[in-house]
């Protein structure tokens, strides 16, 4: 009895809702043309498919699923839900792109690593590929690794209609022997990258920082490193001024207290 919505955003613009399903009925909204669409719900595999026919330019944007969920553990929902609070659930999008040009898959992906301090730093590279949409997640043996991620956004290379991505993932140095994978879906392409291999990359150090901008892939490690010192100064820098302001209140205090 769940209703599902499906919403469509194109980019730079706030999403507005293309249909709703509710039962078996599809309710459409203004302005979109039924008969291009196809809404199928399957309750056993608890899944909802929208199928867009004779794709247009137009149609070119990203779409979600919702739902209202009634349901919740938490206290303070379950009371919002008994005065007829509903909390709505959307799906993480699906981007759709319409191209003339075909897919590629990337052309290479790496593995990337520096040891810096007392961790380690994985950068997975992902380069070449079309369209610019693409799933990368880390994994251990056993399960999804989520914490001390960081997905970087899409760049285009410097041909056109060329995607790289870079995603990477900071783990203590005692987890130097552990095995971590660097996983993407891309439309045409997937793959798993493993950490503990021989073919992994030792990063540059801050002195390479030139050679590793006109290389031009190494160049998160440069700014990742160079940004993290200067973070680290200017946090010094201020805490010394705070610290001398705060002698001189007190100095300015004595004076006029035993003045």
């Amino acid at each position: 009895n769940i209703v599902i919505h499906w919403y469509k955003q194109k980019e730079g613009e706030a999403p507005g809702r293309l249909l709703f399903l509710s039962g078996g009925t599809v309710i459409f909204e203004s302005g979109f043309q039924a008969n291009r669409y196809l809404v199928e719900r399957s309750s056993v595999q608890k899944r909802c498919v929208l199928t867009i026919k004779d794709v247009i330019p137009d149609d070119a944007a990203t779409y979600y699923c919702a739902y209202w969920d009634p349901h919740s553990t938490d206290l303070v929902k379950a009371l919002f839900t008994v005065i007829g609070y509903y909390n709505k659930v959307f799906g993480t999008g699906t981007k759709l792109v319409v191209s003339a040009k075909g897919s590629s898959p990337p052309a290479n992906s790496e593995i990337l690593q520096q040891k810096h301090e007392n961790q380690i730093m994985y950068v997975c590279l992902i380069e070449k590929f079309y369209p610019e949409v693409i799933r990368v997640t880390w994994t251990d043996d056993e399960k999804e690794v989520t914490d001390n991620v960081v997905k970087g956004d899409t760049w285009q290379s410097t041909k056109e209609d060329e995607y790289s991505i870079a995603s990477w993932l900071t783990v203590p140095a005692e987890n130097e022997g552990k095995n971590y994978y660097c996983k993407y879906e891309h439309e045409e392409e997937k793959a798993s990258l493993p950490t503990q291999v021989y073919s992994v990359k030792t990063a540059p150090q801050e002195e390479d920082c030139r050679t590793v901008f006109n290389r031009g892939n190494l160049i998160l490690f440069c700014l990742i490193f160079v940004t993290d010192q200067l973070m680290h100064r200017t946090a010094y820098l201020v805490y010394i001024i705070l610290l001398l302001k705060s002698s001189m209140y007190y100095l300015i205090v004595l004076f006029f207290n035993y003045k």
